[in-house]
């Protein structure tokens, strides 16, 4: 089964649980910014994330996970049984 990764930019207690589109980093690299509203303690932002992304892409929480970067704010995921395409459909084509 395919699997399809995804940079994102997370900022704990953003107010809400939102994707707020795609935008460029200092490297040029795509990036999914996304705000979540719980803290960076104990794993809590990391889960929420995971959780808004598995709801976003209508796959199970347990298809996603973090393989890079759970102590920072930019991060690599990894969705199981998803390709580009569907990162596209559920994500939008990167800015």
């Amino acid at each position: 089964m395919a699997s399809s990764r995804l940079a994102v930019k997370l900022t704990p207690r953003g107010g809400a649980d939102r994707i707020d589109g795609w935008v460029r980093d200092a490297a040029g690299q795509a990036v999914l910014k996304i705000r979540v509203r719980v803290p960076p303690e104990d794993g809590k932002a990391n889960a929420a994330l995971i959780a808004l992304i598995a709801k976003t892409a209508g796959r199970p929480a347990s298809s996603v996970r973090i393989v890079s970067g759970h102590t920072a704010r930019t991060k690599i995921l990894e969705i199981d049984g998803f390709d580009a395409a569907g990162l596209a459909a559920a994500f939008g084509e990167p800015a």
